[in-house]
């Protein structure tokens, strides 16, 4: 059975965990944090979440794991078959990461500890941001989700990239990411009242004390 490894504080879990179970396939889940040596037999950079396939590989990076799903378990596809469609889904996710959620993390610790940021930082986020709102908007189809009529990876990438740019984006730059986006506020409820949704959430809110004391040992060794 492939195991997903991690833990369901982190949003790039999250994306993983929702696409298998949108899919269907069997998992099992192995709790792992970035502090633990081990999980450097399974992700060579530490970073969550990593698979280990049915065959035994061992892979890493979210999206790389997402097109290993797609391609390894075709069932309840989470890609078009068009290949111009396939790509569009992909341009999407591409924009939510570099110029949406990357960038905001740049101000997590302003957003989260009270640290003052550089004003030079939040020049350079908030301009990344505007391309990436801008391109979202332009790219985006509400139909009523981000690519037609049928949910894709990129809705499930856009609902936890989000987290971020939601917390970050009010308390720092004095926006509303989601809201400037047209379509995404009622997208993102549609999403969050899946049952898909509901479960990754409560596994997630279950987790957060155990990885808060992670946090804390890292900070106090």
């Amino acid at each position: 059975m492939l195991t997903l490894h991690g833990f369901a504080y982190s949003n790039y879990y999250n994306i993983v965990k929702h696409a298998l179970l949108e899919k269907g396939v069997a998992f099992e889940e192995h709790t792992v944090y970035t502090t633990d040596p081990e999980l450097l037999q399974v992700s060579p950079t530490g970073k969550v979440p990593a698979i280990t396939t049915d065959n035994g590989a061992h892979l890493s990076e979210t999206t790389a794991i997402l097109e290993y799903l797609e391609e390894a378990y075709p069932q309840h596809p989470l890609l078009p078959q068009d290949t111009v469609a396939r790509a569009k889904v992909r341009q999407i996710i591409k924009c939510l990461e570099l110029y949406i959620e990357l960038s905001t993390r740049r101000l997590l610790p302003a957003a989260l500890m009270g640290v003052t940021p550089d004003p030079q930082v939040i020049e350079e986020v908030s301009a990344t941001v505007a391309r990436g709102v801008a391109a979202l908007n332009e790219l985006s189809e509400f139909r009523p989700f981000l690519c037609g009529d049928t949910l894709t990876l990129a809705d499930i990438y856009c609902r936890y990239a989000m987290a971020i740019p939601q917390l970050v984006g009010p308390k720092v730059l004095g926006m509303d990411i989601v809201a400037q986006i047209q379509g995404l506020p009622a997208l993102m409820e549609r999403l969050a009242a899946s049952e898909v949704s509901k479960r990754v959430d409560s596994d997630m809110r279950a987790n957060q004390d155990e990885f808060m004391q992670k946090i804390r040992e890292r900070q106090n060794p």
